[in-house]
């Protein structure tokens, strides 16, 4: 079957391909740069991952823009309660998503765009709005008037039509079930960073800055628009309402949002103290490789409860996936080719791919693999797996893992690199041949030390990370 994904605007599963030859045109709504990002937004950036990756691995090219919002109404208090320019401010958080993103080892988008260099092309777009009679002027500020728009509601599935007049709101955040004329340009306050432009002292409202960058890099009709569900209403719905507005085409043809994770089933909230951010987890011992595993493990439609008993489970099942990798390439077996278990690794590529294709259904992707390493290893206990299996078997392997990434341990900081440890263990292997134990020994625990295990098996000596 196609590749199909679930389109939150028709609220169907769809076939997809991209609009244009063989590039998809994405858009991803990015952080909001006063603090560090936590592991809600990271279970949303996972997913934006895992999505272009298995876009990659059906052959499609990328051209992905993600925006970090740098101009808004906390990163004002925040700014200006640590007395410091919203650029001073911003830049720190702005670094530290980016290191945070890398470490959790997803790919960054092919542009990564601030809100802030792209102010007259927000003042260019709220003009043309203006002409096209969308907008009214109140104290100085720009509102939407959405009454204007007819099919204001069609992404979030509300019907508003009693309530599209009269109220206007002038913050970024508003009620989710609110419907309010939102604020495009908010006039200059006392204190807070402006703009001298054509529409007035200002700055741009939350909902213009996503359109604007939306379609200065992409165009106007987008393939794939992505971010958590929070932001269908009223952001996304806003940014509909704006950008078809000027174009009179649809924004995106597809709109694709991850569910919220929770805490122990509970709502993640610093009063609750269960608060997490990424360098939180990691200052508790876990590797990045565990936490991208429990983020992409569950479908992204789905809501996440991440709990620290699900981070154990996490860790398991990647050392299961890499003992098996290393029985791979350091076991022995009898030559030839048992056909038998070729035609088992067609069927675990298939069923995993046809997984992924069903909008990106990680759960089922990830039990394909669980079930061939069982099937496998249960062959190769038999003597049943041959040496002509083993290439098609790491094949797989590396397939899932060009889409979860999980693999390859992350090294610690300052510690060995692998072709360090490979001339270690050859060290140790030469002075057990010598016969000189208490310097293999000390070896072993030096390597221990760094968080390096030997295993002597009959089949040979192999290393893995803790």
């Amino acid at each position: 079957m196609a590749l199909r994904f679930y389109n939150t605007l028709t609220q169907k599963v769809e076939p997809f391909a991209p609009l244009h030859d063989n590039v998809v045109k994405m858009y991803t709504c990015g952080p909001t740069v006063y603090n560090y990002v936590h592991i809600g937004n990271l279970r949303t950036f996972t997913f934006q991952d895992i999505l272009r990756r298995w876009l990659q691995a059906r052959g499609y090219r990328m051209d992905h823009v993600m925006n970090i919002t740098d101009i808004e109404d906390k990163i004002i208090r925040h700014s200006l309660a640590a007395k410091q320019t919203i650029y001073e401010y911003t830049k720190q958080y702005t670094q530290a998503f980016i290191e945070d993103t890398a470490t959790l080892r997803l790919q960054p988008p092919e542009r990564l765009v601030k809100a802030t260099d792209c102010i007259d092309d927000m003042v260019s777009a709220i003009q043309k709005l203006e002409e096209r009679g969308y907008t009214y002027n109140s104290d100085g500020s720009v509102y939407y008037r959405i009454a204007k728009f007819p099919e204001y509601g069609k992404l979030s599935h509300h019907d508003f039509s009693g309530s599209l007049a009269g109220a206007r709101v002038d913050v970024d955040e508003y009620d989710k079930a609110d419907a309010r004329d939102f604020v495009l340009w908010k006039a200059k306050k006392e204190g807070e960073p402006s703009w001298d432009t054509p529409i007035g002292d200002g700055r741009p409202g939350w909902h213009i800055e996503c359109s604007v960058m939306a379609m200065k890099y992409l165009g106007e009709t987008l393939d794939i628009h992505t971010g958590g569900i929070d932001l269908a209403f009223p952001h996304h719905e806003n940014e509909i309402a704006q950008s078809e507005a000027i174009t009179g085409k649809p924004f995106a043809r597809f709109w694709m949002h991850a569910e919220h994770l929770s805490i122990d089933a509970q709502k993640m909230s610093k009063s609750m103290g269960n608060f997490f951010t990424l360098r939180d987890l990691l200052g508790q011992g876990y590797a990045p490789e565990t936490i991208r595993y429990l983020l992409a493990s569950v479908p992204y439609r789905k809501k996440l409860n991440f709990t620290f008993e699900g981070l154990s489970a996490a860790a398991t099942s990647i050392d299961r996936l890499r003992n098996y990798q290393l029985r791979l390439k350091t076991g022995h077996f009898a030559d030839g080719v048992n056909a038998a278990i070729e035609e088992r690794t067609k069927t675990a590529v298939n069923v995993f791919d046809e997984a992924m294709d069903d909008d990106l259904n990680t759960a089922e992707a990830l039990a394909a693999a669980f079930e061939f390493v069982r099937d496998t290893n249960t062959a190769m206990d038999k003597g049943e797996f041959k040496a002509g299996n083993v290439a098609s078997a790491l094949a797989f392997l590396k397939r899932f893992d060009s889409v979860f990434d999980v693999l390859e341990p992350t090294p610690p900081k300052g510690g060995l690199s692998d072709q360090e440890i490979d001339a270690l263990v050859g060290e140790r292997n030469a002075a057990k041949k010598a016969r000189d134990f208490a310097r293999a020994d000390k070896l072993r625990q030096d390597l221990a030390a760094q968080g390096v295990i030997i295993e002597d098996t009959k089949e040979g000596v192999r290393w893995k990370r803790q």
